[in-house]
């Protein structure tokens, strides 16, 4: 999820939006998988107009699971889009996550846009003949979502396909299942009739200049370098490699130039 809600941002700031992003990450290590504890999520905010957070209430929630559904639905507003992964929501999950019965179809989610969406199933067809397992095919469901996304807010897949290229340059397999996915969610978008309507954010009218997508544990490193530069003091950095603080680790061990040690 953290993956593919960095490429929505990466998309959204080549476009020219403005943008801010909430990276939500379990507190615990390795929660059970479609448990409460263990929901990872992403939230962004990209807009035409300058803005300085990632917001309060979504306009569109993705719901892979029961357990992503119950912890996120509490911020959509009625009438809100809710997209869910059907094909999670069995009798386990759903226990998992403490629901009594399913929301799908108990009217508990009448006051939202409810789009119920085989993701895991049109996502394993779209990867039929790779040479995967199933739990390898059931990894690059998020790119279907994020690929319907891509089509709601006509969104080109260009950055994305590239960086899926480099990224997975070296186990060629992975990079088309990733591929396939991508485009299979856009696919879907585009030829379903299940969604009315899609939305054009325009780029930000910002002041000219370079601008950098930097996230926050980023900014982080590059604070620790200034402020170890201005004391004239050296920096080591010693921390646990575990997300979400293992970026910061990674970031500060590429500046060794400036005498940082990790």
């Amino acid at each position: 999820m953290q993956l593919t809600g960095t490429q929505f941002t990466r998309t959204a700031a080549v476009f020219g939006n403005d943008i801010s992003t909430l990276p939500d990450f379990p507190a615990e290590i390795r929660a059970p998988a479609g448990s409460l504890p263990g929901v990872s999520g992403f939230q962004i905010s990209f807009s035409s107009n300058d803005i300085h957070t990632p917001g309060d209430a979504p306009d569109v929630l993705v719901a892979m699971n029961p357990a992503a559904l119950k912890t996120n639905i509490g911020d959509l507003p009625a009438g809100g889009a809710l997209i869910v992964n059907k094909d999670a929501f069995t009798r386990q999950n759903l226990t998992k996550a403490a629901y009594t019965s399913d929301p799908l179809s108990d009217g508990s989610l009448k006051q939202y846009t409810l789009f119920e969406v085989p993701i895991s199933t049109l996502n394993a067809g779209a990867l039929e003949g790779l040479e995967m397992s199933a739990k390898q095919v059931d990894l690059t469901k998020n790119f279907f979502a994020l690929g319907m996304m891509f089509w709601l807010y006509e969104r080109s897949l260009d950055p994305t396909l590239r960086w899926i290229d480099e990224k997975f340059a070296k186990n060629p397999t992975i990079a088309e299942a990733n591929r396939r996915a991508l485009k299979a969610g856009y696919a879907f978008g585009e030829t379903t009739e299940m969604f009315h309507t899609h939305y054009r954010v325009a780029p930000a009218k910002l002041e000219p200049g370079t601008y950098r997508n930097i996230t926050g544990n980023e900014a982080t490193a590059l604070g620790f370098v200034a402020a170890s530069r201005l004391a004239r003091r050296p920096l080591f950095y010693g921390s646990y490699p575990i997300t979400p603080a293992s970026d910061i680790l990674h970031q500060l061990a590429t500046y060794k130039n400036f005498g940082v040690k990790t």
